[in-house]
């Protein structure tokens, strides 16, 4: 009788456990404001109140943003690139790549963009749509990609990711490709009076060049708000629930989406797989210095206007601050743990990296930073600084003969400063990588070697 009772009681627990999972999986994600998710963070962190940060619209605004050289560099000393946690300097590629690279990588992920999940669900890309087009003169074909993430874990969310890829229809063998974070802009939305889209357009240069440029949709990866945290990629591997203060944001979000692109590309006929870059401006500028970071397959990096958060420096006080990128209108690009940098009695000075530290992580691959002029629009991302973090990352390329940027100023519009595998350029033009792209291409060509 006892043997019965307690088999059945264990097919009653055995059958509530089945239950309780299906029901985990049916929940409904969590639905919070982005404002109540970034007050949540801060409680988890212990975190009364942030510092405010700057605004970049009110010149009468008593935090109205700083724009004066001679008080931008209240900590000039940033933290050593080339030593390691234990002291040991750097003295060859083998000791980047085994001790300090993965040492700098640990520290992005702990206190800046969070931990990736070490499993991810899979991606099955379909192409949805296909046409014949003429592109700056040369004969391409278009395809709308979808990648269908799986959700077997949690149906309650469906992560479609947007891909557009155009080819060069005659070439003759694997073409390099250029994956673009692109910005899509709502269906409702209308042009500023005077508008127009920049011409010729980022993929007219691409096949001009007889390469492929591939054009993501970061949003389908994972939405540009705090309050899309329970959902997309981020929500669906927490099957719908908020953050912990050390998980991924959406910088990481967004590449991740970006490496799953270079996997379909991986065996495309059509593609040299040894031959894809990555490019993205402003936000998206930021998510491609963090792609060439995690992802090393990527040959070739084209980051623009990344500003704070990306290739700008923290310890500047010019423009933009780290304090707006901890506020509840950015944070959710970001770990929670960097949040309390924004926080008494943390400050700028106690980030154990600086974006110096981010922007070797490309070594010894080609890197192409770039800025708009801060007169044309480009001031809140601090293109001085910006120059200052790539001069400082040089010497990673240096451990390789690679290329370096030394015993330079910041320079003109239009003046290109670096030798080999890593420059800095400024455009004539703003807040855009239009007027840089073909600096670019002829840079990428020539470090690929492309004939």
């Amino acid at each position: 009788m006892k043997t019965h009772f307690l088999l059945a009681l264990s097919l009653v627990a055995g059958s509530m456990s089945v239950n309780g999972s299906a029901m985990a999986q049916n929940e409904a994600p969590v639905e919070l404001t982005a404002e109540e998710d970034h007050r949540r963070m801060l409680d988890l962190l212990g975190l009364e109140a942030l510092r405010p940060g700057r605004n970049g619209m009110d010149p009468e605004a008593e935090n109205y943003a700083n724009y004066d050289e001679a008080t931008s560099n209240p900590y000039p000393d940033l933290p050593p690139l080339m030593i390691t946690e234990n002291g040991e300097p750097v003295t060859g590629p083998q000791m980047w790549e085994e001790t300090r690279r993965p040492e700098l990588v640990g520290i992005f992920s702990e206190e800046i963009y969070g931990h990736a999940p070490a499993v991810t669900p899979s991606v099955t890309w379909e192409v949805v749509a296909e046409r014949e087009e003429t592109v700056a003169g040369v004969p391409a074909i278009v395809r709308d990609y979808v990648g269908r993430v799986d959700n077997s874990a949690y149906p309650a969310i469906e992560v479609n990711i947007d891909m557009t890829l155009t080819l060069p229809a005659e070439a003759e063998g694997p073409v390099p490709a250029i994956v673009s974070f692109i910005f899509r802009f709502p269906a409702n939305w209308e042009a500023p009076a005077g508008w127009e889209p920049p011409s010729p357009s980022a993929t007219e240069r691409i096949l001009s060049r007889g390469w492929a440029h591939a054009e993501l949709v970061p949003t389908t990866v994972q939405a540009d708000n705090g309050a899309g945290l329970t959902k997309g990629i981020i929500g669906l591997v927490n099957k719908g629930q908020p953050r912990d203060a050390d998980d991924w944001g959406a910088l990481r979000a967004w590449a991740w989406g970006a490496s799953r692109v270079l996997d379909e590309f991986e065996g495309m006929k059509e593609i040299d797989e040894t031959r894809v870059a990555i490019e993205g401006l402003s936000r998206y500028g930021k998510a491609a210095l963090v792609t060439m970071a995690y992802d090393e397959r990527f040959a070739a990096g084209f980051s623009g206007s990344s500003g704070e958060a990306g290739a700008s420096l923290y310890r500047r006080d010019n423009g933009e601050v780290l304090e707006n990128v901890a506020s509840s209108g950015e944070y959710h690009w970001m770990g929670g743990n960097f949040l309390k940098y924004a926080a008494d009695p943390l400050g700028w000075d106690d980030l154990p990296i600086d974006a110096h530290s981010l922007i070797a992580l490309s070594a010894p691959r080609p890197l192409f930073v770039g800025t708009g002029k801060s007169e044309e629009g480009d001031a809140w991302v601090d293109p001085v600084g910006i120059f200052m973090a790539t001069k400082a990352a040089s010497p990673a390329w240096e451990l390789y003969g690679a290329g370096s940027i030394h015993d330079v100023d910041f320079p003109g519009e239009k003046v290109e400063v670096g030798e080999g595998a890593i420059v800095f350029r400024q455009q004539e033009g703003g807040h855009s990588n239009h007027l840089n792209w073909e600096s670019f291409l002829d840079f990428a060509k020539r470090e690929w070697a492309d004939e």
